[in-house]
C-alpha cells in the first residue's frame, strides 16, 4: 500500500453580495468578509456570534433529554447525604469531566468519589469492576461521564446491585438505551437540545449549570457561596479541544472562554502542567492539543488515569509539581512507544502486498501497546488517507482503536460488522472495539467490504480546503489578525488557508534536513515561507502556487509575517488543480 502523494485543492466559493454586506455592516476587511461568506455566514449577526462568542449563548441545559430527572436525583442525593460516584473514561475528555464534576459537587456539598477504569485491565467504558468499586466506596448513585451509552449489561447490573445510574455520554447511542434514572446524550431520539456535538466534558459542564440553577431556585445559596462556573471553564476547554469535537457553536464558546481561563487558572495542577509543557503567557488550542493534553493523556494510556484527576484536583503546589513531572515522563515514554509501533505498522504495510487490494487498513499485533494505537492509527490515516483500525492482542483477545477519513462514518461501519465484535463504541471519526483474535480476519473482510461500498476514489485523495485566493498586495499583517479572530482552530473550525498564485522562488533550502525554507517574490514584495516536514517538496526555481496559513515568526525579539506552507506546486501543474 502506497502513501498518498498528491492532494486536491478546493477553493471555497463565497457570495459577493453577502461578503460586501458583512464588510459594510461589521467594518471588517474584504478578505475576512470573503472568508466568512465562504464558510457559510450570510448575516452580520451570525458572524458576530462566531467572532465574539459569549457565554450567555450557551443553550438551556434543561433542553437536554433526561437533564431534569438527573438534576432531581442529584439534589436528592445531596439533601439525604448520599455518596455519589462519578465514573469516567481514561482520556482527557473523561479525566476533565471527572475533575469538573468532582470539584463542583464538593463546592455544593455533595459527598463525592470517582472511578476511572485502568485501560490495560478493564478496557473502555462502564464496567462491572467499576460498578463494584463504586459500591465499595459507599455510593448509592453512579454518574457516568464520557461513557456508558452502550452499556446495557452494566446498567442491568447496577439495578441488581441497588445502585442508581445516570448516564452522560456524547458517543453514538445504540438502538436500545441502557436502563437508568436518566440518560443524557444529545444524539438520543427525542432530545430537544439544539447543539448536538458537545464533548463529554461539555455535558458535565451543562449538568453542573443545571444543578446550580435548581439549587439557586430553592434558595440553597443563601446558606453557602454559589460557585462561579466560569472558573471551571479551564477544565471544560481542555477536554473539549483534546477530544477533537467540532469547535463550533457551544464548543467554540467553551474553547474561547476556557482558553482565557487557562491563562489565569489558579488550579495548582494546571499551573504545574503548563510549567512542564513550557506553556507561558497565552494558551492556544495548539498548546492544549500538542503540549498539555498529551501529558494529561499519558497517565491513562500507559498506567492509571486517576493520577490525571488527582493532578487537576490538587491544592498542593509541591504535590502538583511531582504529579506533573510524572506525567511528563510518562508522555516521553508514550512518544517512544508510539514511534516503535508506527515503524512496525509501516513495515507491515510496505511488505504485505495483499493490502494493496484493500480500501481500509486493519492490522493487529501482540507487540503493540493498547494505550497508544489510537495515536498511531491517526498517523496512518494522515499518511494513507484510509479508515484505519489497529488492534493490540493479548491472550487471544484484542483491543482496537480506529480513526477515519472525513467522508466515512466509522461507527456505522463497525455496527455493520458488529457480529464479529465483543463490544464497540465511538462516533463517526474515532471508535474503540474489543474482539477475539480468531475473528479478526472475518471482521476485516466485512469491514473492508463496507468501506469499498461507501468510499469513492476521490475520498482516498486528501483535499485541502482553501478559504480565499489572495493577491500579493493582500499578503500582509491583516492575515494574522484574521487568523487570531477566527481562533481557536481545530476540528470543524480549521485555521484559515489562503492560495497565492505565481510567486517566484528566490531561495529554497532545507532546515535540519526536514523542513523547507523559502523566499518568494510576488507583486514587488518578498515573503518568507516555511514548510514543516516538506523536504521532499523542494522547488528551487521558477514560479510556484502555494496554499499557506499566515504565521508569526519571532526572531531576536522581532515579529514578522511568515507563510506556513500547506502545499506547493509548480505554476501550471495539473496535479492539485483547483
Amino acid at each position: 500500500m502506497k502513501p498518498v502523494q498528491n492532494r486536491n485543492w478546493h477553493l471555497k466559493r463565497y457570495n459577493p453580495e453577502h461578503a460586501a454586506e458583512l464588510s459594510r455592516e461589521m467594518g471588517i476587511s474584504g478578505i475576512l468578509s470573503r472568508v466568512l461568506s465562504a464558510r457559510g455566514f450570510s448575516s452580520a449577526s451570525e458572524a458576530r456570534k462566531y467572532l465574539s462568542p459569549e457565554l450567555a449563548d450557551i443553550g438551556d441545559p434543561f433542553l437536554l433529554k433526561g437533564m431534569a430527572e438527573a438534576v432531581s436525583r442529584i439534589v436528592r442525593a445531596r439533601d439525604q447525604g448520599e455518596t455519589v460516584c462519578i465514573h469516567g473514561d481514561y482520556d482527557v475528555d473523561g479525566i476533565t469531566s471527572v475533575a469538573l464534576l468532582s470539584a463542583f459537587f464538593a463546592a455544593v456539598g455533595v459527598n463525592c468519589c470517582y472511578v476511572i477504569p485502568k485501560r490495560l485491565e478493564e478496557g473502555y467504558g462502564l464496567s462491572i469492576e467499576g460498578i463494584d468499586e463504586a459500591i465499595g466506596l459507599g455510593a448509592s448513585l453512579l454518574i457516568t461521564v464520557d461513557c456508558g451509552i452502550t452499556s446495557a449489561k452494566e446498567a442491568l447490573y447496577c439495578t441488581r446491585k441497588g445502585i442508581d445510574l445516570i448516564i452522560t455520554d456524547h458517543h453514538t447511542p445504540s438502538v436500545n438505551l441502557p436502563e437508568a434514572v436518566a440518560v443524557i446524550n444529545p444524539l438520543q431520539q427525542g432530545c430537544t437540545s439544539i447543539f448536538k456535538k458537545l464533548a463529554g466534558v461539555g455535558l458535565a459542564l451543562k449538568l453542573a449549570i443545571a444543578v446550580r440553577s435548581r439549587m439557586r431556585e430553592s434558595g440553597f445559596f443563601q446558606m453557602i457561596a454559589e460557585p462561579d462556573l466560569r472558573e471551571y471553564l479551564d477544565l471544560a476547554a481542555l477536554g473539549t479541544i483534546a477530544d477533537l469535537v467540532p469547535l463550533k457553536g457551544e464548543n467554540r464558546i467553551i474553547a474561547v472562554a476556557g482558553l482565557r481561563q487557562l491563562v489565569q487558572s489558579g488550579r495548582q495542577g494546571i499551573i504545574a502542567l503548563k510549567k512542564v509543557a513550557s506553556v507561558e503567557t497565552m494558551v492556544t488550542a495548539g498548546d492544549v492539543g500538542f503540549r498539555i493534553a498529551p501529558r494529561l493523556n499519558a497517565a491513562g494510556r500507559l498506567d492509571d488515569a486517576k493520577r490525571g484527576v488527582e493532578l487537576l484536583l490538587s491544592n498542593d503546589p509541591v504535590a502538583a509539581e511531582v504529579l506533573a513531572s510524572e506525567l511528563d515522563a510518562a508522555n516521553r515514554e508514550r512518544q517512544e512507544i508510539e514511534k516503535e509501533i508506527l515503524a512496525d505498522a509501516l513495515r507491515k504495510l510496505e511488505n504485505d502486498s495483499s493490502m494493496n487490494a484493500r480500501t481500509s487498513i486493519v492490522m493487529a499485533s501482540d507487540k503493540w501497546h493498547p494505550g497508544v494505537i489510537g495515536i498511531v492509527a491517526s498517523r496512518l490515516v494522515d499518511i494513507y488517507c484510509r479508515p484505519t483500525i489497529l488492534i493490540a492482542l493479548q491472550d487471544g483477545k484484542g483491543r482496537g482503536s480506529g480513526r477515519s477519513i472525513g467522508s466515512f462514518h466509522l461507527y456505522d461501519a463497525l455496527f455493520n460488522a458488529s457480529n464479529h465484535l465483543v463490544k464497540f463504541g465511538g462516533h463517526s471519526q474515532a471508535a474503540g472495539l474489543e474482539i477475539l483474535e480468531e475473528n479478526i480476519g472475518s471482521f476485516y473482510d466485512d469491514f473492508d467490504r463496507y468501506a469499498a461500498q461507501n468510499i469513492i476514489e476521490d475520498d482516498l485523495i486528501p483535499t485541502i480546503s482553501i478559504d480565499a485566493e489572495v493577491s500579493p498586495e493582500e499578503v500582509n499583517e491583516d492575515l494574522l489578525r484574521i487568523k487570531d479572530s477566527m481562533s481557536p482552530s481545530g476540528m470543524g473550525n480549521p485555521e484559515p488557508l489562503f492560495m497565492l498564485i505565481g510567486a517566484t522562488v528566490i531561495e529554497s533550502r532545507l532546515l535540519k534536513e526536514a523542513h523547507l525554507k523559502m523566499k518568494l517574490q510576488a507583486g514587488g514584495s518578498v515573503f518568507d515561507a516555511i514548510g514543516f516536514r516538506m523536504a521532499d517538496r523542494m522547488i528551487d526555481s521558477g514560479k510556484v502556487d502555494l496554499v499557506f496559513a499566515p504565521d508569526k515568526n519571532v526572531w531576536k525579539g522581532r515579529e514578522s509575517l511568515q507563510l506556513k506552507i500547506k502545499d506547493i506546486r509548480r505554476s501550471g501543474d495539473e496535479i492539485g488543480k483547483v
